[in-house]
């Protein structure tokens, strides 16, 4: 199954072709092409959201996953992260859950929080 699409690699944003045989043409460099082999095979993503600050009134603080998960689970992590509650203080990097959806990946806070 042939496919078109613009990588997101960098950005310069190369739009690339995969053919039949999954030969892909459009990539300026060897990244482009690793990315479009696995948004076919494996499509991953960084998942950017926030958590409610339990300890202050309206208040959020950002978090990502620190490694790219698979796109498939997005809905299922999103359930998770819904549900997360954190006391202040925040600091950047802090892990607030080991191991979130793979082995390996941690959902870490991206903002401080004094």
């Amino acid at each position: 199954m042939a496919k078109d699409f613009v990588c997101i690699v960098c950005p310069r944003g190369c739009e690339l072709h995969i053919d039949d045989e999954g030969n892909v043409s459009g990539n300026f460099c060897p990244r482009g092409k690793k990315y479009a082999l696995d948004e076919i095979t494996c499509p991953r993503r960084t998942l950017t959201t926030s958590i409610r600050v339990a300890n202050r009134k309206d208040l959020l603080v950002s978090v990502k996953t620190d490694k790219a998960i698979p796109k498939a689970n997005l809905f299922d992590a999103m359930e998770i992260v819904n549900k997360l509650k954190i006391d202040a203080p925040c600091h950047i990097n802090q892990v607030v859950i080991k191991d979130f959806i793979e082995e390996g990946t941690n959902l870490v806070i991206t903002k401080e929080i004094l």
